[in-house]
């Protein structure tokens, strides 16, 4: 029997899983991050510290591996995208890792973005205009910490410190390179106009190299602390968004993903090339060298669900888990009791700002429509209905650019609630297939793994070996009142954007909260 590892570093946690050769799972283990917010709108996290869980969870999973009946033929990884640090002369880190979700660059993203050069970026490597991106994150060091930006010599993700700890070379996969805003897609290297902008050389940035490409030679003492001989291969692997349509199989352009996990969700769609969005709207990065994914992402995960309990439903939350109960569970089941529409509550679930398809790191939530008759149980529900509102007005948007879908495919944490599954079909009238794996990223990494070691010929073998998907089938009687509540909800986030920004500059002024 030949195993592989799939490890997929998130932003929450590091979850490394044992498959077989027949993509089974065997055994997992996971490590949770912490996050610092320290100030207002920063999201880092410890590059050290993910290090040691990359490497405590592939302790865990070996130790669990029967190496007297097979050979581990290598480990494979995912891992969270637009991600930054800056490391000195001797490579060691001058900052904490900027994830995805630290906005502190938002000033001079909307700077761009207004003044049209934001657009050009976005034209030349598929990244939107946002503070996610590296082009923000770099421009914002440059001005509000120049003493970190003139000491940097090299600007890498989260990954490729990883591997430089584990084998003392500085490379990225194309895959994570295209979610940078610094990789030109047509040319495949680093985009020379962006980097002239921002005033940093590609030799600043580590050697692209492909999502398929095996590097060996562990350093001996981390070698013997995981337990793996040195010259296990280690397959760079790719960036975790495309590994979530790769992991259910939705490779064909007719079929879209549609992802919600701890912190984020997107709506994705898997093409044979580039494409733009004309607007800006959507991103477009790449899965390997023939697989490109377009798509958008949003800002409410579980995290958003679990605010909403937080806040909303402390006492049930306690009692649930005096009872051993999921406490997010309690939340669904009390949404549950409400129609849908939440009787016209909608929500709008920005409480991070919010990416597509409007892009603005300065959006706030909300609830509209709230009369005396309207309980927690509807604000429960509209939670839940306004992240799935959210997700379809990305799908509306990216209609235009590849088409209509004939299938939809859910997959994250948010999978498993029930009621979240028949809000999705319901909203977009279509019948919802959910896939039995739900560890889609770690799987995916390992299916690339595969391919890079020859074990089989093309990535879409992976659709021979996963299981049936259940199918949540829409209600017919909900068509009308969500027809009528999309484009209120759409409206209202598009006529308040002035509104955002506003308030967001009353909150940095005068609040005191991260």
């Amino acid at each position: 029997m030949d195993y592989l590892i799939g490890v997929n570093i998130g932003t929450t946690c590091t979850k490394a899983v044992l498959y077989d050769q027949d993509f089974n799972a065997l055994a997992s283990a996971s490590r949770s991050h912490h996050l610092f917010r320290d100030e207002p709108e920063m999201l880092e996290e410890d590059p050290d510290e993910i290090f040691d869980t990359v490497v405590d969870t592939l302790h865990e999973v070996v130790g669990k591996t029967d190496l007297n009946n097979g050979t581990l033929r290598g480990v494979s990884f995912s891992s969270m995208m637009h991600s930054l640090i800056g490391l000195n002369r001797v490579n060691k880190p001058l900052t904490r890792v900027l994830t995805w979700g630290d906005n502190r660059a938002a000033k001079y993203a909307a700077e761009m973005k207004q003044n049209g050069a934001g657009l050009k970026i976005y034209q030349r490597t598929g990244t939107p205009t946002h503070p996610m991106a590296l082009p923000y994150k770099l421009i914002w060091l440059k001005n509000e910490h120049p003493e970190i930006f003139e000491r940097t010599t090299c600007w890498l993700g989260i990954k490729d410190y990883v591997f430089w700890r584990l084998f003392g070379v500085l490379k990225t996969d194309i895959s994570s390179a295209s979610a940078s805003g610094l990789l030109n897609l047509k040319e495949l290297d680093w985009d020379k106009e962006t980097l002239k902008l921002i005033g940093i050389s590609a030799d600043q940035l580590p050697q692209l190299a492909s999502p398929y490409e095996q590097v060996r030679g562990l350093r001996s003492q981390i070698a013997a602390k995981i337990g793996l001989p040195m010259d296990t291969p280690f397959i760079l692997g790719a960036a975790d968004g495309p590994m979530d349509n790769l992991g259910v199989g939705a490779l064909d352009q007719g079929t879209t993903a549609i992802t919600i996990g701890d912190t984020s969700g997107a709506v994705r769609v898997i093409t044979d090339q580039p494409r733009f969005d004309i607007e800006g709207r959507l991103f477009c990065y790449a899965l390997d060298e023939e697989h490109w994914v377009v798509g958008g992402p949003i800002n409410a995960g579980n995290t958003v669900f679990s605010w909403a309990g937080d806040k909303l439903f402390a006492p049930e939350k306690q009692l649930a888990n005096m009872m051993h109960e999921e406490s997010l569970d309690v939340v669904a089941k009390i949404a549950k009791t409400i129609p849908a529409g939440s009787d016209g509550l909608i929500f709008h679930p920005f409480l991070n700002g919010e990416r597509a398809p409007m892009w603005n790191a300065n959006a706030r939530g909300s609830f509209f429509g709230l009369t005396p008759h309207h309980t927690r149980a509807h604000m429960a529900r509209a939670v839940l209905e306004g992240t799935v509102y959210e997700l379809y007005a990305i799908s509306l948007t990216l209609e235009t650019v590849v088409g209509e879908p004939r299938q939809i495919m859910a997959t994250g944490n948010f999978a498993r609630f029930g009621l979240w599954r028949q809000i999705l079909a319901d909203v977009f009238q279509s019948p919802v297939a959910i896939p039995q794996e739900q560890d889609s990223r770690t799987l995916a990494a390992v299916v690339m793994g595969m391919k890079s070691l020859g074990m089989i010929k093309k990535i879409d073998a992976i659709k021979e070996h996963l299981k049936k998907a259940a199918t949540c089938q829409p209600d017919p009687a909900t068509y009308d009142i969500y027809q009528s509540l999309v484009p209120i909800y759409v409206q209202l986030s598009s006529d308040l954007q002035q509104e955002y920004n506003a308030i967001a500059d009353f909150q940095h002024k005068y609040c005191h909260f991260n």
